[in-house]
């Protein structure tokens, strides 16, 4: 069985960069398609990213280029930067895995497996 388990900093301060790993267990990451999904206080799922198993990416579009999602085949590991940061990128992120993409966010039901998510609050 699949287990998808995120790790991250916590706190970051504005302007500065969010670094989020995603370890995988049960599962090859060359395999299905791996997402990053975010929560922000009071507010809905919002899709970040994703990267599939031959390694393409694709974001949201409101990111502006700050969102770089990578992986870490010896380790199992998908990565995400989020480059210069303010409050509104405060939220819960998660990794999640799925079995098709549509560019952009699935319907929750869809992703077949989720990390407990991890808080990352940006703050002076």
């Amino acid at each position: 069985q699949v287990h998808l388990q995120e790790s991250g900093p916590g706190l970051v301060r504005p302007g500065q960069t969010i670094s989020l790993t995603c370890s995988v267990s049960g599962e090859s990451i060359l395999t299905h398609y791996w997402h990053w999904i975010r929560q922000p206080p009071g507010k809905d799922l919002e899709w970040v990213g994703t990267i599939g198993y031959g390694g393409t990416t694709f974001y949201h579009p409101s990111l502006n280029s700050r969102a770089s999602i990578s992986r870490d085949t010896s380790k199992n590991h998908i990565n995400l930067q989020l480059n210069s940061v303010s409050p509104e990128d405060t939220g819960v992120y998660f990794c999640a895995r799925s079995a098709y993409v549509n560019g952009g966010m699935l319907k929750r039901e869809e992703y077949d497996a989720w990390g407990q998510g991890t808080q990352v609050t940006v703050s002076s």
